[in-house]
Parts: C-alpha cells; structure tokens; sequence
C-alpha cells in the first residue's frame, strides 16, 4: 500500500485532470445511426447470395408472367390448327443455320418418293423444308432378277415450310382480296389450281403439282427435274385471276375452282398465315397440342399460379395467425379444443376435398372459388401450428409480464407484443407456402381434377398435361412449362431459406 502511494506521489499533479468538471452528466446519442429488425435482416439476407440470385430469378419470372401476356404479338386466342406441336421457330435466326429456333422435326427413312416430295415443296413455294440430311443409309432388293438399290435418308424439316400449300374456300370477295393484298406486297399466297386426273387422282395431297405415277413417285424429266402439270382447263375456273402469277406462267394457268357458291384454291399457308393475322408465323417457344403459342401461354398460365398462391397464402396467415395466437396465448382447455379442431381438418385429404368441392360447390361459387375454398380449409393449418408454438415461446417472457403488470390488455399483449416477435418465423412460412401452393395446384390442374382454362385461359399444370401425350413427338412443348415451373419452385425455396437465416433472432446484429 505504501509502494502504491509513494508512485502516486512520484506523477506530477498537472497531469491530474477531471474529467466532468460542474457539468450534469447524461445520455449521449450514439454516433451511428440505430438499426431496426428489418434493416438488420436485410443485411444478413444479402450475404446469401444464393438467395439474393434466387430474388432477381424470381423477380423475372413474375415479370415474365405480367409483361409477356401483354406484348407478345400472338395471343393466347389466336389457336392454329394447322402449326400444331411445332417447334420454337424464328425466322432470322433459321437462316442463320445455327440449328437453333430453326422449326426442325427429324424425319426416319424417307425414301426418294418422299425426298422429291419435300424438294417440290420448296420449288414451288420458295421454302425449302429440308433443314438437314442427318444419315443415309441404302439396302439391296432384287426385282426381275435384278439388284434394286433403295437410298433412304434421315432428314430434319422445317415444320413451318414443310405444311407447303393447302386447300382453302373462300367467298368470291375473299378471293379478291387476297389477289389486291398480293398485290401490294407482292407475297404469293395463290398457286395454280392441280387437277386430280393429271396426278393419277391424287386428290387429297395438295402439295402434289407435279407428273407422278400411280404410287405418287415424281416423273422427272431427263434432266431431272420436274413436270408441272398445273391446270388450263379455263372451264373450271372459280373466279376471275387478276393478280401476280408464278414464275412460268404465261397467263393460261388456273387459280381456282368452283366450289359450292365459293371458289376453292391451292394457298401457300405460310403465306396465307401472314395474310391472315397480319405477321408471319414464327413462334419462339413453339406450340402445344391445341396450337397455342407457349411463349404467352407460359405467361398467362404462370400470372394465374402467382396471383392464386399469393392469395391463398394470405388467407391461410390471417386465419392461421388469429387460430394459432389463440390457442398459444390462453392455452389450457382453449389450446386443447381448437387443436383437436385442428386435427379433424387436418385428417382430410386436399385432393377428396377438392374433387368434392369442384363437383358440389363449384356450380355456387364457381371453379376458382370452389377450388380456393379448398386449399383454404386445410391450408390454414400449418400456419396456426406456427403461430402457436410461437406464442408458446413468448408468452412467458419478460416483457410480456412487464407489459401485463402495465396493464395491457390481452389483445395488445398477443398482437402488439407477442406476435412482432415471431414475425420473421410467419414471413419466411408465408415465402415457403407459396411454392407449396404453385405446385398443389399445378398437380390438381395437370391430373384434370380442376379445369380452369375458361377463367383464366390456362395453368402450367394444364400446359403441362396438353403436352403429355406429345412428349415424345414435340418435347419442347413439356419442357419450357417445366423449366418455368422447376426454376419458379426452387427459387421460392431457396429465397424462402435465405429469409429464414435472415429473420433468425440468434443471428441479430452480427455481422459476420
């Protein structure tokens, strides 16, 4: 003690200094600013990357599903019946040769008959469908003693080029003025009209404009090339033919047939497409089965998942939120009641319920309400679950009993104090819910339990099981509906994971 007083002694008395000299001592602010619960979540959230990635996927995809369904030029109404199961096509990109958005379908065997069939579609129209010749193969016969040798190919085609021509009726004023629209753009859409005499009565094949023999086979000349036989029988002619005219054609050729009070001619449908709708048919994810383009359909058949599992997710937190504070909150007798309550709702299968409900209710309230009222009967479940166990949690706490000695009420003690604490719990449930109800009702509308198409136009589940039983013809038809709706599933999930870690009360405040 002595030593200590003698080195006190030993330091000069001016460097003795008080710190608080006749001043009043109080709280100082802090020098940074203070940092709310959603601030701090948020921070922690975007050192998820992972998550933060599965956001701006996200976020394309609702995009996707809003914008689309606006600005895409072919609409969901506009059905084809012609360019049905076809394959992405653009048509810039096809010339490129890249082999991609190219319309192409593979062909097995094909035979010389079918070669020169393909090769006249693509004289005449000035479409070549041939894409690529993949393989040639040739086998040996023997026909009046001697070897026959047969070339087959395995080819791809262009599914757009390869409709070629086809027969349409059209009124006498129709007819005109497809001619005037010739015209102007200087597109052919009207070919020569083909007897069926001078293809061996072939009548039902208009591609066939050519000398063939009774099996179909072309007769090229001997140069080998093709042998027109358009018509210039002029006594058959449907109406008069005042517009441009193929090449080779010295004004005798015939246009059209009489047909019923109409005229029936040979149109190049490609051409005739442009005509009609006013753009050309090029489709960037293809059709399905019912001749839908699948780049809108994709968007208005996801805006509806979006728009409905929102909703049912909202439903289910309120109701879930009130069930669950209940029950967590008074316990006891309550809690014991309304959990075997719980029970009893939870026992019935979603799929009965719905198939139920879409059979009795439906024609009440209608399909979607029918269809909403069931995942509203059982999907509320999980949420007060939650709820409850999180109350449970609180209830106990400090606060809570500082808050009950001011005299809270038990409303404000459940809503004001108790349920903010377990917030983040119920917002990374709710995020989770909705990939949960996307895939529920993609599985309802895919197994055809609930057809919602004449309200909302289409569904993913419903996109989905019109391509089924094309998958193997016209996979892509499955496989764009499924790439949005996988990508869509495990973003939710993986955003739903990062709000999870973010929301984690253990990890407030910690930075690294």
């Amino acid at each position: 003690m002595e030593k200590k007083t003698q080195d006190l002694e030993r330091i000069p008395k001016e460097k003795f200094e008080f710190a608080q000299l006749d001043e009043a001592i109080h709280d100082k602010k802090f020098d940074t600013k203070t940092r709310g619960f959603f601030a701090d979540a948020m921070i922690r959230f975007r050192k998820n990357q992972s998550s933060v990635i599965a956001a701006y996927i996200i976020a394309l995809l609702v995009l996707y599903a809003i914008i689309v369904p606006i600005i895409a030029p072919i609409k969901m109404d506009n059905k084809d019946k012609v360019f049905i199961n076809t394959p992405p096509f653009i048509r810039a990109i096809a010339e490129k040769g890249w082999g991609i958005f190219d319309g192409a379908v593979v062909h097995e065997s094909q035979n010389e008959t079918q070669m020169n069939y393909w090769r006249g579609i693509g004289i005449e129209t000035g479409y070549d469908p041939v894409v690529e010749i993949l393989g040639t193969s040739e086998t040996v016969s023997r026909y009046r003693g001697k070897d026959k040798i047969s070339y087959f190919y395995k080819m791809s085609t262009n599914r757009y080029y390869d409709t070629g021509v086809v027969y349409r009726v059209f009124s006498y004023n129709e007819f005109q003025n497809i001619q005037d629209w010739q015209n102007e753009t200087g597109i052919q859409v009207i070919y020569p009209y083909v007897e069926p005499e001078s293809i061996n009565g072939i009548n039902d094949n208009p591609n066939i404009w050519y000398e063939v023999d009774s099996k179909g086979a072309a007769q090229l000349d001997k140069d080998g090339n093709f042998v027109p036989v358009y018509s210039t029988n002029a006594a058959i002619e449907g109406a008069p033919y005042n517009s441009i005219r193929i090449a080779g054609d010295d004004g005798s050729y015939i246009y059209s047939v009489r047909k019923s009070g109409s005229v029936q001619a040979r149109v190049c449908y490609y051409n005739y497409y442009t005509y009609v709708n006013g753009y050309e048919p090029m489709y960037i994810l293809g059709t399905n089965s019912m001749g839908e383009d699948l780049f809108c359909a994709i968007g208005v058949g996801a805006r509806f998942s979006l728009i409905f599992a929102i909703l049912v997710s909202a439903i289910n937190l309120t109701i879930g939120a009130i069930y669950g504070a209940i029950q967590g909150y008074y316990g006891g007798a309550v809690d014991m009641v309304l959990d075997r309550f719980a029970d009893l709702c939870s026992g019935i299968p979603m799929i009965v319920v719905t198939v139920l409900f879409q059979l009795h209710l439906a024609a009440k309230v209608g399909t979607i309400g029918a269809f909403l009222f069931a995942f509203v009967m059982t999907g509320w479940i999980g949420m007060s679950a939650l709820v409850r166990k999180q109350f449970y949690r609180f209830k106990s706490q400090e606060f809570v009993y500082a808050a009950r000695t001011l005299g809270a009420s038990d409303k404000r003690l459940m809503f004001k104090h108790i349920f903010p604490n377990a917030i983040g719990t119920i917002i990374t449930s709710c995020a989770l819910v909705i990939p949960s109800v996307i895939l529920s009702e993609t599985t309802m509308t895919y197994l055809g339990i609930v057809n919602i198409s004449d309200f909302a136009g289409s569904s993913i589940g419903t996109l989905l099981s019109k391509a089924q039983s094309a998958m193997t013809t016209s996979p892509h038809a499955m496989l764009y509906p499924s790439i949005y709706f996988a990508l869509l599933l495990i973003c939710f999930n993986l955003f739903g994971n990062g709000l999870r870690d973010a929301f984690n009360p253990t990890t407030r405040g910690v930075e690294d």
